[in-house]
C-alpha cells in the first residue's frame, strides 16, 4: 500500500468483491492556509478536545461501519491501515467531547504526504473538528505537506479543498514524500 501511495494511487473495495487502485484527475488537496473554519464551526470547536493516536481501532471501526453510506473499508482493508498504524504510517485524530469519540479521522502518513482516509461523526461538527485539529498540527511543521483528500466534494469544498491537476499532485507528491516524517 505505500509503495501506492507513494506513486500516488490508493485502494479502496466494495466489499471483498473488488480491489481498486485509484488516482484521481484531478485530486482533492486542502492547502493548509486555504482551510475555512465559520465562525459557527469555531464555536462549536470549544466543545471538542482533539487528540491523536489515542484510540486508532475505535476510530478506524467507526470509519468502516458497513452500515454507513458509500462504506469502502472491508476486513481486509482494516487489517491493512491496522498494521500501517503498527508501523506509524497511519494515524488517528480523535475528537472527544466529556472523553467520548464522538468524531474523528484517519490518515497515511509518508514524510510530508498525509492521505485523509475516512472521517466520522456521531456529534455535529466533530469530524470538521478533527479536520481543523490536523491542519492546526501540520501547520507546525517547517517544509511543505501536501494534504490529499482523494476527491473534491462540496462538503469538503467549503472547508478548502481544491481540484489539483494530476500532474501537478504528483509533482507535489515527489517532493515531499522522501522527506522525514510530520505525524
Amino acid at each position: 500500500m505505500l509503495a501506492g501511495y507513494r506513486r500516488g494511487v490508493f485502494a479502496m473495495s466494495y466489499w471483498g468483491v473488488l480491489y481498486q487502485w485509484w488516482s484521481p484527475d484531478p485530486r482533492g488537496v486542502l492547502p493548509l492556509d486555504a482551510l475555512r473554519v465559520t465562525r459557527s464551526l469555531r464555536k462549536s470547536l470549544r466543545r471538542f478536545d482533539v487528540v491523536f493516536d489515542q484510540d486508532f481501532p475505535a476510530v478506524l471501526a467507526a470509519c468502516a461501519n458497513p452500515d454507513r453510506p458509500g462504506g469502502w473499508i472491508d476486513p481486509g482493508l482494516t487489517r491493512a491501515y491496522l498494521e500501517l498504524f503498527e508501523r506509524g504510517h497511519a494515524h488517528s485524530v480523535e475528537t472527544r467531547a466529556d472523553g467520548r469519540l464522538v468524531g474523528g479521522l484517519f490518515v497515511v502518513s509518508i514524510g510530508g504526504f498525509v492521505s485523509g482516509e475516512s472521517m466520522f461523526h456521531s456529534a455535529t461538527d466533530a469530524s470538521k473538528a478533527a479536520l481543523v485539529g490536523l491542519v492546526e498540527r501540520l501547520r507546525e511543521v517547517d517544509g511543505p505537506v501536501v494534504l490529499d483528500t482523494q476527491w473534491r466534494t462540496e462538503h469538503l469544498a467549503t472547508l478548502g479543498v481544491v481540484d489539483v491537476p494530476r500532474r501537478t499532485y504528483l509533482r507535489a507528491l515527489a517532493e515531499v514524500v522522501d522527506r522525514p516524517n510530520v505525524l
